[in-house]
């Protein structure tokens, strides 16, 4: 790769640049591109059915300027405006934007397509940049100053024929990141001396980092520089658009806002030329983050992509910040662990600001489900597991048991290869505790208490019928209670010595048909451990069953029961 091809871009003289101490306190003007830059950029071009449905998406979002087309460029083009005038499908507060070169036959081309729309912004734009005007055009400084004054002429000349309808201006200054800083000022200041702006009705200046071609920092100087520097600033809004050539046309977006921009053109998920627009979705969940209203409403994101997908055809990264597939989800299992405690102490305690580890916002502002945070695959740990058992089908497993049923699910992990479902985890579940019913089995049982009443004493019996390798045995026995006269009659089955080493339960749904659900764990002769899991409508029944499991567990793993019984 021969590096000394290409050179770095030079500094902005800007000693005391203000934008690195500056902060964002409130949601730029929103200008979505989507219609025009996002649908040039596309393999096959919305159809105009599919362009008013994603209009109708981008005003639902709550985009108040939206750049509908370039109505010279073709016919489609100029339809679909047709279409959204004269079918009076644009909202009463949202301005329509067309873009347009400074050529007359376009310009009016233009104008004839905005014919009964109450307000528009009518964007013109011509390359700056030393590089085209050296390579492309072939024309002096003075030369493009010409094409734009020209241009803003005849715009200002058809606006004020056109009855009815509020022009707004803006200007671009193509590749402005390749023009040098004065002449970007020149050029800019005769346009705006051309329209003639007042406050109350302010041009655009839109600062296009057409080719992103430095790291953002000096792109934000540059637009310092000319918020510093611009005539008449004060009936001026200055805009940007950025591009993603280098990856960072977020960013560049942020600090160019921090340098004084009011205003930002883009495209959801950055679809746009090359490498694409800046990301006005990441843009405003940005602030949104941050406690900022971004003044656009992504809180059904799951409609949103889809609509995405349909019109443009194009698949939403997986991993796209707050709208992709994946993004709310993780595979590690430090990550599940802390994210699984995070979410139970934001339950339990109800803060007043959002602190989940790993999940920089809340997956249900963005009308996504914690059910889908957490997936297993053989990298997961077991909090993780754990999470998907309580979240999915209410089992609360103990803490010590966690460890237990992850390696059972890691096991099955590492044999496919592939992410455990979460009725894939369940299964295993069910397989592992819950249908275990041989060698042993519990058919009835039946307990009577006796008390003395002199002395409070009271002891249990319990009468049992068991399966044992498909042989039934009636058992009885008595202790202090079932669990107790169970694991004495368990004993002198001669199936083993079992002792209780943690028993916990809860019930699995509320409302009083809910089952309760009981761990118990036992420790052998040999001080091995197992958990046994039983479910049944009353409490007695499932630690029964709970017994039965473990002790089950136990004698798969090679314990053997007493031949002579």
């Amino acid at each position: 790769m021969n590096f000394k091809k290409y050179r770095s871009f030079p500094s902005i003289d800007l000693p005391n640049r203000r934008w690195p101490e500056a902060r964002i306190l409130k949601a730029p003007d929103w200008c979505s591109v989507d219609l025009r830059d996002g649908n040039q950029a596309i393999p096959v071009p919305m159809n105009v059915d599919e362009k008013i449905e994603f209009f109708n998406l981008l005003t639902g979002i709550g985009f108040k300027q939206i750049e509908v087309g370039f109505p010279s460029a073709s016919e489609t083009e100029f339809k679909f405006i047709r279409e959204l005038i004269e079918g009076n499908l644009i909202p009463g507060d949202v301005t329509v934007q067309v873009l347009v070169q400074a050529r007359e036959q376009l310009i009016e081309k233009t104008f004839e397509s905005l014919e009964g729309a109450g307000r528009a912004i009518v964007h013109l734009y011509n390359s700056t940049s030393s590089l085209q005007r050296r390579v492309v055009f072939n024309k002096s400084r003075e030369e493009i100053i010409d094409i734009a004054v020209k241009g803003t002429k005849i715009i200002k000349k058809l606006a004020s024929a056109l009855n009815g309808t509020e022009i707004i201006f803006e200007y671009s200054p193509e590749s402005f990141t390749g023009t040098e800083l004065d002449y970007a000022k020149e050029i800019c200041d005769r346009v705006i001396e051309e329209w003639g702006p007042e406050p109350g009705k302010k041009v655009i200046i839109n600062l296009p980092n057409t080719v992103e071609m430095a790291t953002p920092n000096i792109y934000a100087d540059q637009v310092e520089w000319m918020n510093e520097n611009l005539n008449n600033r004060g009936s001026v809004i200055l805009s940007v658009h950025t591009h993603n050539d280098r990856g960072t046309s977020v960013a560049a977006s942020e600090l160019a806002i921090l340098a004084g921009a009011e205003r930002v053109e883009g495209t959801l998920y950055g679809n746009g030329e090359r490498t694409g627009n800046s990301d006005i979705l990441t843009l405003a969940m940005n602030l949104f983050s941050q406690g900022i209203d971004p003044c656009l409403d992504f809180s059904d994101i799951n409609r949103i992509n889809k609509i995405y997908e349909k019109c443009m055809k194009l698949p939403v990264h997986a991993r796209h910040p707050y709208a992709g597939e994946l993004v709310y989800t993780a595979f590690s299992g430090s990550h599940q662990d802390a994210i699984r405690k995070g979410l139970e102490i934001y339950r339990q305690d109800k803060p007043l600001y959002w602190e989940v580890p790993y999940l920089p916002i809340d997956p249900s502002d963005v009308g996504r489900q914690y059910e889908a945070i957490i997936r297993i695959n053989s990298q997961s740990g077991k909090g993780g597991i754990a999470y998907i058992m309580e979240q999915e089908f209410g089992f609360r497993l103990p803490k010590d048991m966690h460890p237990e049923f992850a390696n059972v699910v890691q096991k099955a992990a590492d044999k496919t290869g592939n992410e455990l479902k979460p009725e894939v985890i369940y299964d295993l579940f069910k397989k592992e505790y819950l249908d275990s019913k041989s060698p042993l089995n519990i058919i009835e049982y039946m307990v009577k208490e006796k008390e003395n009443l002199q002395d409070g004493d009271k002891q249990v019996f319990l009468n049992a019928k068991l399966e044992i390798n498909s042989r039934i045995k009636d058992v009885s026995a008595g202790g202090n209670g079932p669990i107790d006269a169970f694991f004495t009659a368990i004993k002198e089955l001669g199936a083993g010595y079992y002792q209780l080493v943690n028993y916990d339960e809860h019930a699995l749904t509320s409302g009083s048909d809910s089952k309760a659900v009981s761990y118990i764990q036992l420790k052998n002769e040999d001080g091995g451990k197992l958990f046994g899991v039983g479910i049944a409508e009353n409490i007695t029944t499932a630690s029964l069953k709970a017994i039965v499991c473990a002790i089950n567990r136990f004698l798969k793993n090679g314990s053997k029961i007493n031949s002579k019984n």
